[in-house]
C-alpha cells in the first residue's frame, strides 16, 4: 500500500506530499541504523561470544539447563552464539518488527529455530508463565542494550524489569559489569561548543566587542551528551586535569534500579587550570572475573592502542560542566558523576558528598535558548574569530553610510558585525519564536535593542511596513538555517532571496553573492563499516541482514547523503576536488532544476573494487538533492 507523506525540503522551505511505501520510516532507519557497524565490530563479537560461553559452562557446571534470556537481540547473533555455546534454549526479544522479522529469518538459516524463539514485543510486556511467552524465567541474561553514554537507550529500566520479572535470583549475566570512567580537562575548542564567547570586531571607531547575555554565561547548558571519535582530538586541544577515574559500576547479575543516584570521586588535579570538560567512557566485563573486557577508552587511556577496536555504535562522551571552575594543581577536588534512567551530567564539587549534605546541582536545562538553537558545532562556528574576521572584511568592501541592511539567517551576529561596521539600519528576520527570543536577549546585552529591528515571520512574508517603508540595499547571509542537516540545504537563502526581491532597491547587494558545490572521491579508513556487507559473523550467516539493508538503501529517502563530522573520520583523497555546479545568488532562482554531468579522474595507480580510473557523477540542484555517484 502506498501513502502520501508530507515532508518539509529543507531547501525550499516548503512541504512536499510524496507518494511513500507504507514502511518507508523503516526503510530509512534500517538504512541508517548501526546493525553493520555492530556485526563489523569484531572485538565486541569476540568478548561477547567469549561471555556467552563462559556463562553457559557456569551454569552447566551446577547441573542446571542454560536458558537464555537475550533483550534486543537484533539479528539474533548472541542468541545463536548461546546455542552454539551449549545453551538449551533461547529467548530472544526484538521490539522492532521488520529486525524482528529478519532475526526469525536469520535463526531459521542457521538451523536454530528449534532452539531459539523470537519475540517481537518490548521486554516489558513479556510475559511468564504456562500460556506466555516464557513457561519460566531465563537464568542466563544476554543483553546489548548500550550506546556511547551506556544508559541512554534504557538500559537501566529494562534490567530492572527483567530482573524483577524475567529471570531468576543469582543469574548469569552478559555482560557481567559496567564501569563509567571520566577524565577532566581543560579545552578552549571543546567549550566554544557549549558556549558564547565575546567576538571582537575591528572598525573605524576602534575595537568593538560583541559580550554574550549574563543569561547565557550563567546557563548550565543542554543536557544531552555530546558524543564523539575521541581519537581524532588532537591532544593538542586540551590539558588534562585529572587522572582517569572510575566513577560508578554497574553489575547486571543482580537487581539494577533505574532511581537517580550520584557518585562522587575525590582527586587531586594534575594541573592548574580552568575545569570546562568532562570527558568521558566505559567498558564492559563480560565475565565475572573481569577477564573478558570490551572498552571504549581512547588511545592515551587504553592498555594496549595498537588493539584500538574501531568504531562508531559506540563512542566516547563529552560533558560541559555547569560553569567552568578554576583548579589549582594538588588541591583536592570532588568530581561527581549523576544520572537518572537515561542520562548522565557531572559537576565539580569541593567537597565530598558527606560534607556537602548530599545537596547536589540538579539535572543541567538550558534556560538562555541559545543551546536549544545552536546545536554544538553551531556553537564553534560562532566562536570561531577567523571566520568572523572574514565577513568583517567582505562587509567592508560593501557597506555604504546609508546602507539598509536585511540579514536572513537564524540566530546569526552577522546584523550585530553590520551595525558596528556603520550601516545607517538594520532589520533581521528571526522565523522563530526561540531565535527572536535568543537574539533580543544578545541585542539587550549589548544594547542595541533600539538599534537593530526584529521581525518575527517567515521572509516570503515580509512587507513593506515591516521594513518601515525602505528598501533594502545589502541582504545579508551566512547563510545558516536551523532546519539544515546538510550544507547544500542552506540554499534555502536563494530562495529566501528570490522572495524578499520586490523588498532590494535598485542596485541592491546579495551577500554572499554565490556558492559552489565541489565534489571528491574518498576512501575512509574505517567509516565504510557503517554499510558495509558483512555476510558472515563469527560463524553464522547474517546475509539475510546484508539484503535488508541492501534493500532499505533503494528507497529515495535512504539514498540522501548523510551528514557526518568528517573530521571525526579519517580519509585519503583519490581525486582532486572538482567544481560541480555555481549558484548565483544575484539571479532568481531559476523555474528550471540546475544539472551537471560528468566525470572525475581518479588518480593513477587507484584501484577501487575494481572500477575504472573515472567515475561518473551526476548532479542535480537545489531542487532536488544531489546525488554522487
Amino acid at each position: 500500500m502506498k501513502v502520501f507523506c508530507g515532508r518539509a525540503n529543507p531547501t525550499t522551505g516548503s512541504v512536499e506530499w510524496l507518494e511513500e511505501d507504507e514502511h518507508y520510516d523503516y526503510h530509512q532507519e534500517i538504512a541508517r541504523s548501526s546493525y553493520a557497524d555492530m556485526l563489523h565490530d569484531k572485538d565486541r563479537n569476540i568478548k561477547y561470544y567469549q561471555g556467552i560461553r563462559s556463562a553457559v559452562s557456569r551454569m552447566k557446571a551446577r547441573g542446571q539447563k542454560a536458558l537464555v534470556l537475550d533483550i534486543g537481540t537484533g539479528t539474533g547473533l548472541l542468541s545463536m552464539m548461546a546455542v552454539t555455546a551449549g545453551a538449551d534454549f533461547c529467548y530472544a526479544i526484538e521490539v522492532f518488527k521488520p529486525m524482528a522479522d529478519a532475526a526469525v529469518k536469520i535463526v531459521e538459516k542457521n538451523g536454530f529455530s528449534d532452539k531459539i524463539k523470537i519475540i517481537n514485543k518490548h521486554s516489558t510486556e513479556v510475559t511468564v508463565g504456562p500460556d506466555g511467552d516464557m513457561p519460566c524465567r531465563a537464568n542466563i541474561l544476554i543483553t546489548e542494550l548500550f550506546d556511547t553514554e551506556l544508559i541512554g537507550e534504557g538500559a537501566l529500566p529494562s534490567y530492572e524489569h527483567a530482573h524483577r520479572h524475567l529471570v531468576q535470583e543469582n543469574c548469569e549475566a552478559v555482560p557481567h559489569r559496567a564501569t563509567v570512567y571520566a577524565q577532566l580537562v581543560e579545552s578552549r575548542r571543546m567549550w566554544s561548543w557549549n558556549r558564547l564567547f565575546p567576538v571582537h570586531v575591528q572598525t573605524i571607531h576602534g575595537e568593538q566587542v560583541i559580550v554574550p547575555p549574563l543569561e547565557l554565561e550563567r546557563c548550565p547548558g543542554a543536557p544531552s551528551v555530546y558524543d564523539i571519535q575521541l581519537n581524532q582530538v588532537s591532544s593538542t586541544d586540551f590539558t588534562v586535569l585529572s587522572d582517569v577515574l572510575p566513577m560508578f559500576s554497574v553489575d547486571f547479575s543482580k537487581q539494577v534500579s533505574s532511581s537517580a543516584a550520584c557518585h562522587s570521586r575525590q582527586f587531586e588535579p594534575l594541573a592548574s587550570g580552568r575545569a570546562q570538560v568532562v570527558l568521558s567512557w566505559w567498558d564492559i566485563e563480560m565475565d565475572p572475573e573481569g577477564k573478558i573486557k570490551c572498552t571504549m577508552a581512547p588511545f592515551w587511556a587504553h592498555s594496549d592502542p595498537e588493539e584500538l577496536q574501531w568504531r562508531d555504535h559506540w563512542m566516547q562522551c563529552v560533558y560541559f560542566l555547569p560553569q567552568e571552575e578554576p583548579v589549582v594543581q594538588g588541591s583536592s577536588l570532588c568530581l561527581v558523576a549523576h544520572h537518572d534512567d537515561y542520562c548522565v551530567w557531572y559537576s565539580l564539587q569541593r567537597t565530598s558528598a558527606e560534607k556537602n549534605g548530599g545537596v547536589y546541582p540538579a539535572r543541567p536545562v538550558c534556560d538562555c535558548q541559545a543551546h536549544l538553537l545552536w546545536n554544538r558545532p553551531r556553537f564553534g562556528e560562532i566562536n570561531d574569530q577567523d571566520r568572523t574576521d572574514q565577513y568583517v572584511q567582505a562587509l567592508r568592501t560593501m557597506l555604504k553610510p546609508d546602507s539598509v541592511c536585511l540579514c536572513v539567517s537564524d540566530g546569526s551576529l552577522l546584523s550585530l558585525l553590520a551595525h558596528h561596521l556603520g550601516a545607517e539600519q538594520v532589520f533581521t528576520i528571526e522565523s522563530s519564536a526561540a531565535s527572536h527570543r535568543l537574539m533580543k536577549k544578545i541585542f539587550k546585552a549589548n544594547h542595541l535593542e533600539d538599534k537593530i529591528n526584529i521581525i518575527e515571520k517567515r521572509p516570503e512574508l515580509l512587507t513593506s511596513a515591516d521594513l518601515e517603508g525602505k528598501k533594502v540595499s545589502l541582504l545579508l547571509g551566512e547563510p545558516f538555517f536551523t532546519t539544515s542537516l546538510l550544507p547544500w540545504h542552506n540554499l534555502y537563502f536563494w530562495y529566501v532571496r528570490t522572495a524578499v526581491d520586490q523588498h532590494l532597491g535598485p542596485g541592491a547587494v546579495v551577500m554572499p553573492q554565490a556558492a559552489s558545490l565541489y565534489a571528491v572521491v574518498v576512501e575512509f579508513r574505517d567509516l565504510w563499516r557503517i554499510r558495509s556487507p558483512c555476510g558472515d559473523c563469527e560463524g553464522f550467516d547474517v546475509h539475510i541482514m546484508d539484503d535488508m539493508i541492501k534493500r532499505a538503501l533503494d528507497f529515495r529517502e535512504s539514498k540522501e547523503a548523510e551528514p557526518h563530522p568528517l573530521w571525526e573520520y579519517p580519509c585519503r583523497s583519490l581525486s582532486e576536488p572538482q567544481h560541480i555546479l555555481t549558484f548565483d545568488f544575484r539571479q532568481l532562482v531559476p523555474p528550471h532544476p540546475l544539472r551537471a554531468e560528468g566525470s572525475i579522474n581518479l588518480r593513477r595507480g587507484i584501484t577501487v573494487a575494481g572500477t575504472p580510473t573515472a567515475s561518473r557523477l551526476c548532479t542535480s540542484s537545489p531542487h532536488q538533492t544531489a546525488e554522487r555517484r
